[in-house]
């Protein structure tokens, strides 16, 4: 037979564990959201320094027009 204060302390080490998996795996999926963001982030800004450098490109190759005011 069991004393109860071996049975208390089973029953304190099993929540013990149990409650230390359950915050590892909620570790895991922030740590995989902050993961993600931080991508979706780095994207983003890649993208738009892309889009700039095309729109200062387009704008170099654009024809100067001379207008001649002598007229």
């Amino acid at each position: 037979m069991v004393s109860d204060f071996e049975a208390a302390k089973d029953t304190v080490q099993e929540v013990t564990e149990s409650a230390a998996s359950h915050i590892g795996r909620i570790a895991l999926i922030i740590t995989g959201a902050v993961r993600d963001i931080a991508r979706e982030i780095g994207d983003l800004a890649t993208d738009i320094i892309e889009m700039r450098e095309a729109s200062d490109k387009a704008k170099a190759d654009r024809p100067v027009r001379i207008i001649d005011e002598t007229r």
